[in-house]
C-alpha cells in the first residue's frame, strides 16, 4: 500500500530528464576524507501552497508514469551500482520513473537550494548527514514521519542510522548509508613488533602504539608512528574518544563539552600523543590517511576508503573496532540519507515511497551494501549475506557501537570547528580547563542560533 507523506506540495517543478553524466572530481574516498564539504547554503525562498495536488503534466512521463529526478554524489563504482538499482526499479513497474543526475557532493550542495527556489531542483535527494539538518531548517525537505509510522522495513534500521535523519523530533531522511569508523592496521608492522591481536582497550592501544613506533636515529622524530590520530578535520574521531570516556559535545540540544570526563580524555591522549610520541601532531584526517598509506603510521581510524588505500599501497591490512574507552566502546559513524524535497508534488512524494519500498527490499539492500562497500541498512539481514565482501562483513559487525555525528544539529560545522580548536590547542600544550570553557561557549552559541 502506498503511504502518503506530509501533504505540502508544489503545483509543478519536475525537472526535465537529463542523461546520467560521469564526473571526475571526487571519489567516495576523497569525500569521506573531507566530511565537511562546503555546504553551499544560501538564501532559500520556499513558497509551497498548503493545498492537495495530484500529478500534473510536468510530473509525468509520456507514458503516464510519475517522474522523479534524483540527485546524488556517488561518482565511482557505488554510483554504477546505484544506477543499476534505479534501472531495475524502472523496469520492474510502470507507475514511477526515476531519472538520476550525478554530481559531486560539493557541486550538489552548491546547486541544490538555488535550484529548489527556482522550482528546477530534484524531488529525490541523497544528502550527507551533516547537511540534512541545514536543508530541513531551510524548509527544503518534507517530513517523512509517515514513512516510519507505516513501513515495516523502517523498524529494522539501526537507531543511529535513523537518528541522523531526525531534526527537532521530525524525520527528514531515510538512511542510504551508515558506517562506523574503524581501526585499520598494518599486519606486517604488527608481526614485526610481536603483536598478535589488535588492541581492545585504550591502554592496550597506547601500549601497542609504543611498540610500533620507530625512531631509528633517536632524534625524537619517529620515522614511523604506531598510530596517527588527527587533531583537526578528523570526521568525528575525537567525538568518539569523548564518548568512550562517558563524555559528549551536545546532549539533548545543550552544550556539554565542558565536563570532567572530557578533560580527563584530553589529558589522557595528550600524555600518550605528546608524551609518548605515538602519533604526529598538527595533522588532518586527510594527512592521517597519507601517513598510513606511506607506511609512516601503523594504525589509523577511518572508513571503508582505507581498504582501497591499503590495497593500492600494498598494505596487508586488518580491520578492528575502535578500542574501548573506560566507559564504552564507541565509534563515530559517517552517514547519508535519502530525502524528499519541497519541489515534490503529492504524487511525487507517493512515488518516492514506492521507490523506497523497492530500495529497502532485502535483495536490493544486499545488492546496495555489496556494491557500495557499506554495511546493510537493515539490521535484520543476516551477516552471511554480505560475507563475500570482507570489508563490509567486518564493518557490519561494528555497527552497534556507531554513534551518528551531531545528529539534528543545524550548525554542526561550527560545533566541529570548536572541537578542532580544543584538540589542536590541547596537543600544543594549552590549558585544558580554559579550552573546554571556551568551547562550551562556542558550542552553546552554535546550538542556540
Amino acid at each position: 500500500m502506498i503511504l502518503r507523506f506530509v501533504q505540502r506540495c508544489k503545483s509543478g517543478g519536475a525537472e526535465s530528464a537529463r542523461p546520467r553524466t560521469e564526473s571526475s572530481a571526487l571519489t567516495i574516498g576523497t569525500l569521506m576524507s573531507h566530511p565537511r564539504l562546503a555546504l553551499g547554503i544560501g538564501a532559500l525562498a520556499v513558497t509551497a501552497a498548503l493545498v492537495g495536488c495530484s500529478a500534473s503534466s510536468s510530473d509525468t512521463t509520456a507514458d503516464g508514469a510519475v517522474e522523479l529526478t534524483f540527485w546524488h554524489g556517488y561518482t565511482e563504482a557505488d554510483g554504477d551500482v546505484l544506477q543499476d538499482i534505479v534501472d531495475e526499479f524502472n523496469a520492474s513497474q510502470g507507475d514511477v520513473h526515476v531519472t538520476t543526475e550525478v554530481r559531486t557532493w560539493d557541486s550538489l550542495n552548491d546547486a541544490l537550494l538555488p535550484a529548489l527556489a527556482a522550482g528546477d531542483g530534484p524531488q529525490l535527494l541523497a544528502v550527507q548527514a551533516e547537511n540534512l539538518p541545514v536543508y530541513a531548517d531551510k524548509g527544503a525537505l518534507v517530513p517523512l514521519d509517515s514513512f516510519y509510522d507505516g513501513s515495516d522495513v523502517a523498524s529494522s534500521f539501526s537507531d543511529g542510522a535513523v537518528e541522523m535523519g531526525v531534526v527537532d523530533g521530525t524525520h527528514y531522511g531515510v538512511p542510504i548509508g551508515f558506517v562506523p569508523q574503524a581501526m585499520f592496521y598494518n599486519k606486517a608492522h604488527f608481526a614485526e613488533a610481536g603483536i598478535e591481536e589488535p588492541p581492545a582497550t585504550w591502554d592496550e592501544w597506547v601500549e601497542d602504539a609504543e611498540k610500533l613506533t620507530v625512531d631509528e636515529n633517536g632524534d625524537g622524530t619517529p620515522e614511523r608512528y604506531g598510530l596517527v590520530l588527527p587533531d583537526h578535520a578528523a570526521a568525528g574521531i575525537w567525538e568518539a574518544l569523548l564518548y568512550g570516556n562517558g563524555g559528549d559535545v551536545i546532549d539533548d540540544g545543550e552544550a556539554v563539552i565542558d565536563s570532567p570526563e572530557n578533560a580527563e580524555t584530553l589529558q589522557y591522549w595528550r600524555d600518550a600523543i605528546v608524551g609518548d610520541q605515538i602519533s604526529p601532531t598538527g595533522v588532518s584526517g586527510v594527512d592521517a590517511d597519507g601517513y598510513y598509506s606511506g607506511q609512516q603510521a601503523s594504525m589509523v581510524v577511518g572508513g571503508p576508503w582505507l581498504a582501497t588505500i591499503s590495497e593500492e599501497n600494498g598494505i596487508d591490512y586488518g580491520i578492528a573496532p575502535v578500542p574501548a574507552g573506560p566507559a564504552e566502546q564507541a565509534a563515530s559513524a559517517i552517514g547519508l540519507s535519502l530525502a524528499v524535497t519541497e519541489n515534490a508534488s503529492n504524487a511525487q512524494q507517493e512515488a518516492a515511497q514506492t521507490f523506497f519500498d523497492y530500495f529497502y527490499s532485502e535483495d536490493v539492500s544486499i545488492e546496495w551494501s555489496l556494491g557500495s562497500g557499506w554495511p546493510p541498512l537493515r539490521t535484520d539481514i543476516d551477516p552471511s549475506a554480505v560475507s563475500e565482501n570482507p570489508v563490509v562483513a567486518a564493518l557490519t559487525e561494528q555497527t552497534d557501537i556507531a554513534h551518528p555525528l551531531l545528529p539534528g544539529v543545524v550548525n554542526s560545522v561550527d560545533v566541529l570547528d570548536a572541537v578542532d580548536v580544543v584538540t589542536q590547542k590541547t596537543l600544543s600544550g594549552g590549558d585544558i580547563a580554559d579550552l573546554l570553557a571556551e568551547a562550551q561557549e562556542s558550542v552553546a552559541d552554535a546550538v542556540s542560533d
